[in-house]
């Protein structure tokens, strides 16, 4: 089904020769982004952090028979994502790197349907090309989140293409039942798999409608909308049951973002302004490849005004497009849509006080369009040698900013924006050894020790997130994802205590302990502080952890 709308897009149109030919620009592109991936990924400079470990963790429990609906201890990022990386954990073995093989292959598919649409809305095989090389040598920020799973990124790009791509077929044979089925359902599975396709499923849902007029009877357009409906429920059937189950209320709030809600209770204007420094200073800079996205420095630095150059310039290309692209000038419109339903998504949702850039992701589409129509032009303003310059500058300053990144590791490529939560995870290995050789299989940590640790081991290593790892000790139970975890570590007759980068904790549990006249070792391995063999188990609500009367 999917592939009968690629199909549409690609090769509408095209025959023999051609049509060939259309194949050689699909896969040159396609060959590069995997020849980066591989690349990168034979390096090891992608650290492997809780949120995607609890990816893992629940690959590990689906192949187990549990059923999550939601990632672990949230409810606005659904499930896929797991069941993806479970199906390769069934072929491939339980490893991290299957976790990142899923995302390559979705982010391939990406790749494949942006070439796609850009064959299909610019009429330019040159410019798909362009448009394609542009996400083979992706920003430092797209190659990040579609590498290392965060629960939905990868899903999200290539079922935002496909949603986009399923609208164009309707929009095309108006009002078409199959089409609009397709659409509906693919809304539905990804609004469940991640909220921000939203960003794709309101200018295609645009579109969709507009399309709906062009049917000759009334008939036709009701039966076309209650095909869309039927499939939209069908798609986002697993959040109606979660909802019915425990409430849509906690649904709606979660999608809205009150689960990183921080620093979001002052002046509404206040906030407001706080959201659109995020947007401005740190989002587009991380969107377009001047920064990474877990750092203000500026990659690359001699190549950024050539890349601010060329994005100009297809921001420019992006209005003469609408202005003289008839044929495919709604369609297109819907695509340059995107920036805008973000920006406000942005601002008027908590999502707005992230500033790592990761929102940003699915303005790769419409800069890849963009940037590609631009350099693939045969005329307008610049001459052909300038813009191909630019062009080639763009792609030399993306690879070179991941050879820059690949050169600084630690930290890598990592997820993590605050530096106090990027923990040099080489001493993965010699911090479970240690643990395993002296039976401290369960104790407490902070969330960014806890999962990783459980993967790593085969969950013989049970430590929960009961430790605060801002340096403010500001903590709050959400930290926890997996409650049987914390039932494991009650049951045990021993506990031990994992910190990082945090001398006030240690400080806190040295005296605490020395209060109650425990006696324990300590040692440091990499980045982990370990408190253990305790003469008594002890948890930290029995030490009278500040932190449990400050959760929030």
């Amino acid at each position: 089904m999917h592939a009968g709308i690629i199909q549409m897009a690609w090769f509408r149109g095209k025959q023999g020769g051609k049509a060939l030919r259309t194949w050689g620009v699909l896969i040159l592109p396609m060959a590069l982004a995997l020849a980066l991936k591989w690349a990168l990924l034979q390096l090891d400079v992608f650290p492997f952090n809780a949120d995607e470990a609890i990816v893992a963790l629940m690959a590990r429990h689906i192949l187990q028979g549990e059923k999550p609906i939601f990632f672990y201890g949230q409810a606005y990022m659904g499930s896929l994502d797991a069941i993806l990386v479970a199906l390769g954990f069934r072929i491939l073995g339980e490893k991290v790197q299957v976790i990142r093989i899923i995302q390559t292959l979705l982010y391939l598919g990406t790749v494949g349907t942006t070439i796609a649409m850009a064959r299909h809305l610019l009429g330019s095989a040159r410019k798909a090309t362009f448009a394609g090389l542009i996400m083979a040598l992706p920003t430092v920020n797209v190659t990040l989140y579609s590498t290392v799973s965060l629960g939905g990124y990868g899903e999200a790009l290539l079922m935002g293409n496909l949603l986009l791509l399923a609208s164009f077929s309707v929009w095309d044979q108006p009002a078409r039942l199959v089409g609009c089925a397709l659409w509906g359902f693919l809304a539905g599975l990804s609004l469940w798999a991640f909220a921000l396709t939203l960003i794709y499923v309101i200018p295609s849902g645009a579109l969709m409608l507009l399309s709906l007029r062009k049917a000759e009877r009334r008939s036709i357009r009701l039966q076309a909308f209650l095909g869309a409906a039927a499939g939209a429920l069908l798609g986002v059937g697993p959040l109606v049951a979660w909802g019915f189950q425990h409430g849509f209320v906690p649904l709606l709030q979660e999608a809205l973002g009150s689960a990183i809600a921080v620093g979001d209770n002052g002046p509404i204007l206040q906030t407001i302004g706080t959201r659109l420094v995020n947007l401005v200073i740190f989002g587009i800079p991380a969107a377009i490849g001047l920064r990474p996205p877990w750092d203000v420095k500026i990659l690359t630095a001699p190549l950024a005004p050539i890349t601010m150059l060329f994005w100009i310039a297809a921001a420019l290309e992006g209005i003469y497009l609408l202005r003289t692209a008839s044929a495919s000038r709604l369609k297109l419109a819907a695509v340059l849509a995107m920036p805008a339903v973000l920006i406000v998504g942005f601002l008027a949702t908590p999502f707005g006080g992230d500033p790592s850039g990761r929102y940003f992701l699915p303005l790769i589409l419409p800069l890849a369009l963009l940037g590609g129509s631009f350099a693939g032009a045969k005329w307008r303003w610049m001459k052909k040698g300038p813009r191909l310059g630019l062009f080639a500058g763009v792609l030399a300053f993306q690879l070179l900013s991941h050879v820059v990144v690949a050169r600084q590791n630690p930290p890598g490529f990592t997820t993590q924006f605050d530096a106090v939560t990027r923990i040099d995870h080489r001493y993965d290995g010699a911090l479970i050894s240690f643990l395993e050789e002296r039976g401290e299989y369960t104790g407490y940590t902070n969330y960014w020790v806890a999962y990783p640790l459980a993967f790593l081991s085969q969950e013989r290593l049970i430590y929960v997130p009961w430790l605060p790892y801002h340096l403010d000790f500001r903590y709050t139970a959400r930290y926890d994802r997996y409650a049987p975890y914390g039932r494991a570590v009650a049951m045990s007759p021993t506990s031990a205590y994992i910190t990082v980068h945090h001398p006030d904790l240690d400080a806190f549990l040295r005296r605490a302990l020395s209060l109650r006249g425990i006696s324990w070792q300590e040692t440091q391995i990499g980045d982990y502080q370990v408190f253990y063999d305790l003469s008594e188990k002890v948890s930290p609500s029995e030490l009278g952890a500040p932190w449990l009367d400050l959760e929030g």
